[in-house]
């Protein structure tokens, strides 16, 4: 017909409207999963980023383990219990990875309640000194400086429990604040103090470099402990209930994980420890035990703690351990 458009043309224009038409519905269908799946952000907090005690959160982000809970994770790290306790009392973070006896801080008047127990007895410390041969033994160490990351923190509570179990009182050392792990180390080398408690890794970095041995390990100090607390600050309990949920459900899926999957572990704790490959081994095989598996707070672990915190008078009497924590977001499983 004259004026009739070649049925090449018509095709053509079909074709055309046909993928704007499905590439339309591909945009709305990839809106709509987008919102489903949003990830919940989730600002963690822990006591010391060279610590394997908290690399779980790094190691759980990396494999995704977090992202199929509904969660993107912010992590930060600072020197001690006392920074981390103060970074969630300005609302800096949600969830912090600190220290058992950091529970101390909640009577005290931090708006942060503890949610899970993380790990038992204190595997993770070592008490360092110089290979200039000044400190042979722990009674060298008597009225002598040990450096310790913060008051009421886990290294002075296991500082004053030795000193204790040496028959020396709660004062058989001079304890000096410091900080990180790796401020703690450069204060011994300078001789500024003359022994420290660091983790294990530090501790075995520290050796193998030649500078000086590891004196005590903490294991055998206390057997009933807590060595480290999962917190939640008020604000996220009463705002992300179910975030906190997925967290730990996240958490305790990563400490299954590493322990079937030692090789990827270690790889990604060593990137963020900033440790080599066989020393980030060792302290796996080391730490591993520590971890629980289920959150729960064991009454007779509670029970050293409260003692611990009258008998070095950070309080005058032994705290309701009760009102310190929850169990109300652990898996039910």
């Amino acid at each position: 017909m004259p004026g009739a458009k070649p049925f090449s043309a018509i095709k053509r224009k079909t074709w055309m409207a046909a993928i704007n038409a499905t590439m339309t519905m591909l945009l709305l269908v990839f809106a709509l999963n987008t919102r489903v799946f949003a990830t919940e952000l989730i600002r963690v907090g822990n006591a010391g980023r060279e610590s394997f005690s908290f690399t779980p959160a790094n190691i759980g982000k990396e494999v995704g383990i977090f992202a199929r809970s509904g969660l993107d994770l912010e992590i930060s790290g600072f020197g001690g219990d006392a920074k981390l306790q103060q970074a969630m009392a300005a609302d800096a973070v949600d969830v912090g990875l600190g220290s058992g006896p950091g529970l101390v801080f909640i009577v005290k008047g931090s708006p942060v309640k503890g949610i899970a127990a993380m790990a038992g007895p204190p595997l993770i410390f070592a008490l360092v000194v110089r290979a200039d041969g000044s400190v042979k033994t722990i009674d060298d160490l008597k009225s002598r400086k040990v450096g310790i990351s913060t008051v009421g923190s886990a290294t002075a509570w296991l500082m004053n429990e030795v000193s204790r179990q040496h028959g020396w009182g709660f004062d058989g050392f001079t304890q000096v604040s410091i900080g990180e792990n790796s401020a703690r180390i450069a204060a011994l080398k300078s001789g500024a103090v003359d022994g420290c408690v660091v983790d294990i890794g530090s501790a075995l970095n520290f050796t193998e470099r030649g500078d000086g041995k590891i004196l005590m390990r903490f294991g055998d100090v206390v057997k009933d402990f807590i060595m480290h607390v999962i917190f939640a600050t008020d604000t996220a309990i009463a705002a992300k209930p179910a975030q906190l949920s997925a967290f730990l459900k996240g958490w305790f899926e990563t400490i299954a994980f590493m322990r079937e999957n030692k090789a990827k572990s270690v790889a990604i704790a060593q990137s963020v420890m900033g440790t080599d490959e066989k020393i980030t081994s060792g302290i796996y095989d080391e730490l591993m035990p520590m971890f629980l598996d289920n959150g729960r707070f064991d009454p007779k672990a509670l029970a050293v703690l409260s003692r611990s915190f009258v008998e070095m008078k950070i309080l005058p009497s032994a705290p309701d351990m009760s009102k310190l924590y929850t169990e109300a977001f652990l898996p039910k499983n």
